[in-house]
Formats: C-alpha cells, sequence, structure tokens
C-alpha cells in the first residue's frame, strides 16, 4: 500500500524514522525474493523506494523546518 504524503506528515518524527526502518528491511526482502524468483508482485520494489523517498523528504522537511 503506498503511503501519502499527508500521511507522513502527521506523523512524528520517531514514527517515521521506524517507519523507515521497516520499509527498509521489507525493501531488502523483496529484493531477496526477486533474486530467487519468488516475489509475486514486482512493483512492491518501486513503491517501496518512493515510499522511503517520501519518508526522507519529509524527516529533511522536519530537519529544515521547512
Amino acid at each position: 500500500m503506498a503511503l501519502k504524503s499527508q500521511e507522513i506528515r502527521n506523523l512524528a518524527p520517531e514514527e517515521l524514522k521506524a517507519k523507515y526502518n521497516t520499509l527498509l528491511q521489507d525493501l531488502f526482502n523483496f529484493n531477496q525474493q526477486a533474486r530467487i524468483g519468488k516475489l509475486e508482485k514486482p512493483d512492491k520494489i518501486r513503491q517501496t523506494k518512493k515510499d522511503v523517498a517520501r519518508i526522507l523528504t519529509v524527516l529533511r522537511e522536519k530537519d529544515i523546518k521547512i
């Protein structure tokens, strides 16, 4: 499930960091499954990468206080 930008912006920085770590672990698992040919939905990798980028963007915005 894709994360919406507004949902991400409403989370606290601690929650964002926890979500980021979870998504990185998911991405690692998806890549492992893709290598052995057992990944059912290859678009999960792309979507997870985009979610990670969204989280990093929001964390950076909050760090700069834009």
